[in-house]
């Protein structure tokens, strides 16, 4: 095994040589900066056509754009749409858009877009991940060049904030089966160059509505998923701004003037997925021994440096409705192990644990597969690509357990979906998210929710481990970074470099 320490070490005292033109170097980028990312966007760059939250973190809103926009503070505010309406019964809305947006290829931004992308995107052959959403549409009408109605068949309460995150884009629709690789939108950035890799390089588009107010000329995306590299890269300066960084590298960045260390919230839920289907995870009693297993804070010391907050079920202190279920499935070990005995496990168990590059995991699994072996399950790590996971555990469903952060803000109706990659069925689950779906008051929405946490914390459908705190660092002269990250995305169009 590698020693990550000396690894470590040794990358640190090489980067320290090249601080030097640190300054000269940043004082020469006005109009360019240099991004980086833990994982490099699969299977494309096409937010509609994967699940992968590293394609909308380069292309949400920067490429493509939506009809609203989801701010730093959790706030939408017009994009495309310059103004809309909500029916009382919540279930028409009326969106006014603008007339002076057009594609990369010229092709002017109207209704017409609107209707045939969000048709599209519930079409029966669509891979957008949210076709849910999008196919629970009764009708989308054109009522004129500029203005589009959406008359959806249920109440959606968070249907405004969806329609800002990146499976609502709009599509042009010569473009849109080639989007992956040679996306067109209607946004300030076009897509320069992809070395596969290693980075993704965008360009301003001198053709976009408000170019004049675009500080950035150029963008490049560089794909860095080992954290001593990634601390590495920034002491050297190879890297202007790190969104998502490796926590372990905090304490020395806030102790350098030359950098920024912005912590902020999230609505991401860090979670050990268990495959519901395989046995012997298809018994409540072995899942929720799993979880009782499991100590959340040594984890997220383990797995995020201490950067987070112990969850027991898939929702996140601060989000409306939030009830606390860390006591239903609480840190035990002889509970853990009676409940395997009263399954009838014989242990040793061995049970697959497969990890997708980013540190989280990898480093989470190391912790999660130690506290196992204290009630003979044998986790046996297997590290994965994150292609890999895409197709294999995503997809295929080809795996026991795994470790992963699920983004996305709202989305506790993925347990609701048959063919979702965790395998859990439940009709009771199922009507009461419908019921949650079609509640117009929001005081029985939150007594919904809080029931809706609760089952899948007594179910335990998968081990809840903790809502991530994110680290962004960065050369202290960038300007515009978001703080909170209510939704995986970079908005370049805010971006500039100060004194």
């Amino acid at each position: 095994m590698v020693n990550r320490r000396s690894v470590l070490t040794t990358s640190l005292a090489t980067a320290a040589l090249a601080s030097v033109p640190f300054a000269a170097q940043a004082q020469s980028k006005k109009d360019s900066i240099v991004m980086a990312m833990a994982l490099e966007p699969s299977p494309g760059l096409d937010p509609t056509g994967g699940a992968a939250a590293a394609i909308a973190e380069i292309s949400l809103y920067n490429i493509f754009e939506t009809l609203v926009k989801i701010n730093s503070d959790g706030s939408i505010t017009p994009l495309l749409a310059e103004s809309w309406e909500i029916s009382p019964d919540l279930k028409t809305y009326t969106f006014r858009l603008r007339k002076d947006a057009k594609f990369q290829n010229g092709v002017p931004f109207d209704a017409n877009i609107v209707k045939f992308s969000f048709e599209r995107a519930a079409a029966e052959k669509s891979v957008n991940k949210d076709k849910r959403t999008y196919a629970k549409f009764a009708r989308v009408a054109v009522i004129d060049p500029y203005t589009v109605v959406i008359l959806n068949n249920e109440i959606n309460p968070e249907l405004l904030f969806q329609l800002g995150q990146g499976t609502a884009v709009m599509v042009e629709p010569s473009t849109a089966e080639t989007n992956g690789t040679k996306p067109v939108g209607t946004g300030p950035f076009k897509l320069d160059a992809w070395n596969k890799g290693s980075s993704v390089v965008l360009s301003k588009w001198d053709g976009y509505r408000h170019a004049s107010a675009i500080k950035m000329k150029k963008v490049t995306f560089r794909f860095i998923s080992d954290p001593a590299a990634q601390i590495a890269a920034m002491l050297a300066g190879d890297v202007d701004a790190f969104p998502r960084f490796t926590p372990r590298g905090v304490p020395q960045f806030k102790a350098d003037p030359r950098f920024q260390v912005i912590i902020g919230g999230s609505r991401a839920k860090t979670i050990l997925a268990f495959n519901n289907k395989k046995k012997p995870l298809d018994d409540v009693r072995v899942r929720r021994a799993i979880s009782m297993a499991i100590d959340r804070k040594a984890v997220i010391d383990g797995a995020g440096d201490g950067y987070g907050a112990p969850i027991g079920s898939h929702y996140v202190p601060g989000a409306f409705g939030y009830v606390d279920t860390t006591g239903i499935n609480p840190f035990n070990i002889d509970k853990a192990k009676a409940l395997l005995a009263e399954a009838g496990i014989k242990t040793p168990l061995e049970l697959s644990l497969k990890l997708p590059p980013p540190p989280y995991a990898r480093q989470g699994g190391e912790v999660i597969a130690a506290q196992l072996a204290k009630i003979g399950i044998i986790a046996k790590i297997e590290n994965v690509e994150w292609a890999q996971w895409l197709s294999g555990v995503y997809g295929s469903k080809n795996y026991d357990m795994t470790i992963v952060s699920h983004v996305e803000p709202f989305d506790l109706g993925n347990y609701s979906r048959k063919d979702y990659y965790w395998g859990y069925e439940s009709k009771k689950f199922d009507d009461l998210f419908d019921r949650i779906q079609n509640s117009p008051r929001a005081d029985e929405r939150a007594k919904l929710l809080a029931e809706a946490q609760r089952m899948l914390a007594n179910e335990a459908v998968n081990g809840f481990l903790y809502q991530p705190q994110w680290v962004t660092v960065a050369n202290k002269n960038v300007k515009g970074l978001w703080k909170d990250v209510p939704i995986f995305a970079n908005d370049l169009s805010a971006l500039s470099w100060g004194g």
